[in-house]
């Protein structure tokens, strides 16, 4: 007797249903794009305006704030569990597959790929409860490292580190790494920008091979590595990639040397109508799956030779998760990860 015939058909979504997903998934989107950019524009206008006191206050705040994000931010559970970020689970639907026990006795280093355009799938599971990682990882408190200059961004950077996410630095990192409390789980995009500009649907080319400081980061605290591989995170927009010898090209390598991100041509569906061009997601499933943790020992000043083994050990991880779950997620068996 076939699946099929034993579970009854899933229920249609009403209406309503779709629009709240559809605003979950869209708000999300437009918070990463105009949300630090809108805000900034807003105190420096303020400032020639009557109401010049706020803009005045809010820097006096931010100046005595600058350090925080360096020293773990301040996660709220609160907005952790936001009704709007299960409606942006739905809208593709992303989710989260455990296939290891990650015991709270002890601090990971969760290295993700692939970035994609927004690392959707990540800030969905990990910087929001909406898929039930503090009951899949009881004790666990996970950090999204994300680029440092987001955190002088005014407004946003409290918006940000209201979702556990800190700046992936040194110093950030080996401070929440350094707490007394076991159980801290910080999350790296390894593939960072370079990784950005292979979003293209239905590949699967990660940035890796000299992608080594999060390998020293764990050793120096004696944390264990994770391989994490977000299957579909490539797949939700549309990515115009330039010719290596372009002018285009050379603008975001440019770009990304000065700035630390790299601009890029992306796109999506329209918000009314699935045939039109927009900033709105295509709902494609998006599934995160955490591997086995790799111990590792706890070295101060961790040698080349050190470095390299582990780095190696966690390449073999991730490629070996990487196989054994893309059936699963709707890869192609004949797929292989590339890895630069």
């Amino acid at each position: 007797m076939s699946i099929s015939t034993v579970l009854p058909p899933a229920p249609a979504k009403t209406l309503q249903k779709q629009a709240l997903e559809v605003l979950g998934a869209y708000q999300y989107v437009l918070t990463f794009i105009f949300m630090g950019l809108f805000f900034t524009l807003l105190v420096f206008y303020l400032l020639f305006t009557s109401l010049w006191s706020f803009s005045v206050l809010y820097l006096v705040w931010l100046y005595l704030d600058w350090d925080t994000p360096n020293r773990g931010g301040r996660r709220c559970l609160w907005m952790r569990n936001w009704t709007v970020w299960k409606q942006q689970r739905d809208y593709f639907p992303i989710k989260l597959v455990k296939t290891a026990e990650l015991p709270p006795d002890r601090n990971y280093v969760l290295g993700s790929h692939p970035h994609g355009i927004m690392g959707t799938g990540i800030f969905c599971n990990f910087s929001t409860d909406s898929n039930d990682f503090s009951r899949l990882f009881p004790g666990l408190q996970p950090r999204i490292a994300a680029l440092a200059g987001l955190f002088r961004l005014p407004v946003f950077r409290e918006y940000i580190m209201f979702n556990g996410v800190c700046p992936v630095s040194r110093q950030s990192l080996d401070f929440i790494l350094s707490q007394p409390q076991p159980g801290q789980a910080v999350v790296i995009l390894i593939g960072g920008a370079q990784e950005a500009l292979h979003a293209v649907p239905g590949e699967h080319c990660i940035t890796l091979r000299k992608r080594k400081g999060f390998v020293r980061l764990a050793l120096r605290h004696g944390a264990s590595l994770v391989p994490v591989y977000s299957f579909g995170e490539n797949d939700i927009f549309r990515l115009k990639a330039f010719a290596t010898d372009s002018w285009q090209h050379l603008c975001q390598v440019t770009f990304k040397r000065l700035l630390g991100f790299s601009p890029c041509i992306f796109w999506g569906r329209g918000l009314f109508s699935a045939s039109s061009w927009g900033l709105l997601p295509f709902a494609v499933p998006i599934t995160t799956v955490v591997g086995q943790p790799i111990p590792v020992p706890q070295c101060p000043s961790p040698t080349e030779k050190q470095v390299d083994h582990y780095h190696r050990l966690f390449i073999e991880a991730l490629e070996q998760l990487f196989e054994d779950h893309k059936g699963r997620c709707g890869v192609p068996a004949s797929t292989r990860l590339t890895i630069l």
